[in-house]
């Protein structure tokens, strides 16, 4: 069994938004119009700044590929689906702009594209044509400090299962009872 996942590493992070820029010109051509959900640049990776606590903190939001995806289950439509290596995915020919999915994610990972009235989310179309053809999503491609990983989980040789295995690590909202495969580092 595959089942893909991302990790991000908070403690090497640089903060640089390569991984953001390289969402958008890879999967949105560079476009300069802003993502209103998101009050951002059209990318599927949201830049969140919590600034209260004792010190500022940078946290990267995107899809976090639920092994219980309440986006997939309130889907009226099956256009919301997890595929066999586990990822989460849409379908727009069967998405009929609801939003529910939107509404259902705790993560609040999907953005609306007003131009064609559908959600979208990570991955994009060219990272999906991209791990198709067995290479990395293109924010992992880019990341100059090397803070990104991508890969099976079910794999222990794989880069993403060796990182986790010597690193500590947090999955947002556990709680929820989602089962994200999203993995950010916090430490050695």
């Amino acid at each position: 069994m595959t089942r893909l996942a991302h990790l991000w590493d908070q403690s090497r992070c640089i903060a640089c938004g390569a991984c953001i820029a390289a969402c958008n010109a890879a999967n949105y051509g560079s476009a300069t119009e802003e993502n209103k959900t998101w009050r951002w640049l059209r990318s599927n990776i949201r830049r969140v700044e919590v600034l209260r606590g004792p010190r500022p903190m940078l946290l990267l939001v995107q899809c976090q590929h639920c092994e219980n995806a309440p986006c997939v289950t309130v889907c009226p439509t099956g256009a919301s689906y997890k595929d066999v290596d586990g990822l989460v995915k849409i379908k727009p020919e069967l998405c009929i702009g609801c939003k529910y999915c939107m509404v259902a994610c705790p993560y609040e990972a999907r953005w609306l594209d007003e131009r064609t009235g559908l959600p979208e989310k990570c991955m994009g179309d060219e990272c999906l044509s991209r791990v198709s053809q067995g290479l990395l999503p293109i924010c992992v491609e880019v990341c100059p400090a090397g803070a990104r990983a991508f890969g099976d989980l079910d794999d222990p040789s794989s880069e993403i299962s060796r990182r986790l295995a010597r690193s500590r690590y947090v999955r947002l909202l556990e709680n929820k009872g989602t089962e994200p495969k999203y993995f950010v580092v916090v430490g050695p």
